[in-house]
């Protein structure tokens, strides 16, 4: 399907809905028009601008996990994965599997995407009632402060899930690029639930099995340059509503930051890895053993950059709490949630660190 296609395509009245968003100036556009200017809404507070400061100089030891050894069930890396997810909830993942030709591909056409006029990529506006489309998703109020970035947001699978109006029919050959990558990484997020599996102590198929019905998610964030760099953020704070969430970084521009030991630690590209974060619910299913750890993205003063999160989420109406192998004597930290209801609360609220767990806590 290309962009010379005059097919019609009418949306998927099937596929659910998450959370709405109040529309907000495209910042892409912004930035074009007015490269030294930073509006009001975007300035961040004292405290997180006191944050702020370049790190790019500090050498960041996020682990490296091979996943060609974790597939084999090999024990020390099946360590270094309960490792990283105790101490870090973050890795990197290399030898993959999937192709350097896709995951370039992908990167290609996004690039070509972005640099459309605005009226082009307007096509496929967020819709009204939703996160998908392009735009941004988490405004909630008039008075927020907003995050410097555009992005490009779709559920891929299921694929009855699917609002094709939404999908980018420019570049030619765009939707195959974004099936082929994100088949790829629904393959490694597969795997991955096999390794977490087996390191939460269960059968190695327990945790794909819970997740045959569930859903994967995929966010492509624009973050434009900016001139004071100093004042804005790329994207707020937060941890991930996911069970474990797959993002591909560019090659060679930091712009990913993570909170260790209450500090901002930058996650440095490694060449054609994939980075791994745990998401609220492995936290919820652990007992808080493994961590869904709050992270945000930093602008660049001379280049723009993109990013491509891709989010393996439950099914709606699976209910979320504590494996009871998990917990043994320890106090019980979660109550049980309905995933549905999670997500979309979530969603109905600014991103702000862990503040949106509180709903599956348990309070005394």
């Amino acid at each position: 399907m290309g962009s010379n296609s005059d097919e019609i395509i009418t949306e998927n009245m099937d596929a659910p809905t998450y959370a709405p968003s109040l529309p907000v100036p495209n910042v892409q556009e912004m930035v074009r028009k007015e490269p030294l200017q930073v509006p009001g809404r975007y300035i961040r507070n004292q405290e997180e601008r006191l944050q702020m400061d370049d790190m790019s100089h500090l050498s960041s030891p996020i682990p490296v996990i091979d996943l060609s050894l974790l597939s084999t069930g090999d024990v020390e890396e099946l360590n270094k994965l309960d490792l990283a997810c105790k101490e870090w909830g973050f890795f990197q993942v290399v030898n993959h599997g999937v192709a350097k030709e896709v995951l370039q591909n992908m990167k290609d056409a996004a690039a070509e995407f972005f640099a459309l006029p605005l009226e082009e990529r307007k096509k496929y506006k967020v819709a009204s009632n939703d996160i998908q489309g392009y735009g941004q998703a988490y405004v909630v109020s008039e008075d927020q402060i907003l995050d410097w970035s555009d992005a490009l947001m779709l559920i891929v699978y299921p694929s009855h899930y699917r609002k094709l109006n939404f999908w980018p029919r420019t570049p030619k050959g765009f939707k195959e690029i974004i099936e082929s990558f994100s088949n790829g990484v629904k393959e490694v997020g597969e795997e991955l639930l096999r390794s977490f599996s087996r390191i939460m102590g269960m059968d190695k198929d327990a945790l794909l099995g819970l997740h045959k019905q569930g859903a994967q998610g995929m966010r492509v964030n624009y973050y434009p340059t900016c001139s004071r760099r100093d004042l804005v953020l790329g994207l707020s704070p937060h941890s991930d509503s996911s069970t474990i969430t797959i993002l591909m970084q560019e090659d060679d521009t930091e712009g990913l930051q993570i909170k260790h030991n209450e500090e901002w630690v930058p996650v440095k590209p490694v060449q054609d890895a994939l980075v791994v974060n745990v998401g609220d619910v492995i936290e919820i299913w652990s007992n808080g053993k493994y961590k869904s750890v709050e992270h945000r993205a930093v602008t660049n003063q001379k280049k723009a950059r993109i990013s491509y999160a891709s989010f393996i989420i439950h099914q709606n109406d699976v209910e979320i709490e504590q494996l009871d192998h998990q917990v043994g004597s320890q106090k019980l930290m979660y109550q049980k949630v309905r995933y549905g209801d999670y997500l979309r609360s979530s969603m109905k609220r600014k991103m702000d660190g862990k503040a949106h767990t509180e709903m599956a806590k348990i309070t005394t």
